[in-house]
């Protein structure tokens, strides 16, 4: 769903690199599966209304990989230890395909969350236990695949 509430065709892609035929694609959007400890990070979009992973747009001539630190210090003021994609998404929109990228990351507290200073969009920053995601937000059958590689990635980076 866009921000107009329009309900968007989407195709997702369990693939680690979201430059994979990028020709005629706009790569705009990354979300972070963020842990810290083990707990899973959530964001409270005020202009939304639910909570989500955060993350948001890539601005121009910026890689996903520095979209993705910037929202998260954003959105959480929380550091970015470490990145990798799980895999991306195409929506169509308007007679455009937007690539939205999801990724796994290890976070660390800059300090206390304070706001977001992006108008202040995310209100509010919780640190949830993973297992009960769906009380946040239930993006169905994709969803649960992000969120299963998600734990997975989790699982072995701890190891």
């Amino acid at each position: 769903m866009n921000r107009s509430g329009q309900i968007l065709d989407t195709v997702y892609f369990d693939e680690k690199d979201p430059l994979l035929n990028i020709e005629g694609r706009i790569l705009n959007s990354i979300k972070g599966f963020c842990f810290y400890k083990d707990k899973m990070v959530m964001v409270y979009s005020q202009v939304k209304g639910y909570w989500l992973p955060p993350g948001g747009g890539i601005d121009p001539g910026e890689t996903y990989e520095e979209a993705m630190v910037r929202e998260i210090k954003e959105e959480t003021n929380m550091k970015v230890l470490h990145q990798e994609v799980i895999g991306f998404q195409d929506a169509y929109e308007n007679g455009k395909i937007l690539r939205q990228i999801r990724s796994f990351c290890i976070v660390e507290p800059h300090g206390d969350f304070i706001s977001d200073p992006d108008e202040g969009e995310v209100i509010e920053m919780k640190l949830i236990d993973p297992a009960d995601y769906k009380e946040y937000f239930d993006w169905g059958e994709v969803g649960d695949l992000i969120m299963q590689k998600a734990l997975e990635m989790k699982e072995r980076f701890y190891k």
